[in-house]
């Protein structure tokens, strides 16, 4: 009976995940025509979303966690100092090549190793 309720209980944590997600997107939504893109503060939340993406994505690639903890530092670096190389070559067009080039040189020094 417990695990029968416990069951329950995650499908009533996802339904309000769902929920708040999609009210939150409703309401954005609804305020997206009334947000002037080129104020201060929309510029201001730009520059702090990007340098929190920047600041994870250094922290997963200096102090990982879980199994890219095993790949040793120089390692990641070289692989993203390559994937980098890959994107700047030619920035139009090759965010999904440089993406695209880490995911394998990552998944290929696993398979190798």
């Amino acid at each position: 009976m417990n695990a029968a309720l416990q069951g329950w209980g995650l499908w009533i944590a996802l339904a309000g995940a769902t929920l708040g997600t999609y009210f939150c997107r409703a309401i954005g939504v609804l305020l997206a025509k009334k947000i002037n893109q080129d104020s201060e503060i929309f510029r201001w939340l730009a520059a702090v979303t990007y340098a929190m993406v920047a600041a994870l994505t250094v922290r997963m690639i200096l102090m990982p966690l879980g199994l890219l903890a095993t790949v040793p530092a120089w390692i990641r670096i070289l692989i993203c100092v390559l994937s980098i190389g890959v994107m700047v070559s030619k920035p139009t067009r090759r965010l999904v090549p440089a993406l695209l080039t880490g995911t394998l040189l990552m998944l290929a020094y696993g398979v190798i190793r």
